[in-house]
């Protein structure tokens, strides 16, 4: 018997997110998830290695690059749409959970206890979530970055709203992220190359 899973999860590159807004650059599920993979990462690193937490990069990476594969049946949904108001977002709940369980449903029988917590639930270690909801918020941070910097004001009140977010979230490890990795993603291939440039020479 064939199993589709994987099928299934390469089908994450055509589902367009910011639907509701005017993009500079499009950007797809697959793309998203990968990069929230490499946030997560980031996070985890800093939260081990600088801040000295028992923390695996390795696990909450695995979390991130599953973490919207039910949107491979229900659609992006925006934000805007899906916390409008308690119902909306409990209806959304209820179909998201139908979703991972119809994934799950084309998993190997063999393989399904790996991907159960990956598909349906959430990291036993609470602190993993965290890191893991952190992620995300980045990437829509940095996308907001992105679209401004290409002179998109489209996004100039989501990137205010995503900042708010991810100060309020209070961690050490975002703040770590935002001083230091994020101003970045404000500068020009040719900026970034002057600023190596800078570094070599001094």
């Amino acid at each position: 018997m064939a199993n589709h899973y994987l099928a299934y999860l390469y089908r994450l590159q055509y589902i367009e997110r910011w639907s509701l807004m005017r993009n500079t650059t499009s950007e797809n599920v697959a793309e998203h998830s990968y990069h929230v993979a490499l946030i997560a990462h980031a996070l985890g690193s800093i939260a081990r290695e600088i801040f000295k937490r028992d923390i695996n990069p390795d696990e909450v990476v695995t979390y991130a690059l599953f973490h919207d594969a039910t949107e491979v049946f229900t659609g992006d949904i925006p934000t805007p749409v899906k916390h409008h108001n308690p119902r909306l977002l409990a209806n959304f709940r209820e179909i998201e959970a139908l979703a991972a369980e119809r994934l799950l449903a084309t998993v190997p029988p063999e393989l399904e206890e790996t991907y159960r917590p990956l598909l349906i639930g959430k990291p036993t270690n609470p602190e993993l979530e965290k890191l893991l909801k952190a992620a995300d918020l980045i990437d829509a941070y940095i996308k907001c970055i992105s679209e401004i910097s290409a002179g998109n004001q489209e996004f100039t009140t989501a990137r205010r709203q995503s900042e708010e977010k991810l100060r309020k979230l209070d961690m050490p490890e975002v703040e770590w992220f935002l001083t230091h990795l994020a101003p970045g993603f404000e500068k020009t291939i040719d900026e970034l190359s002057e600023i190596e440039e800078g570094d070599v020479l001094s």
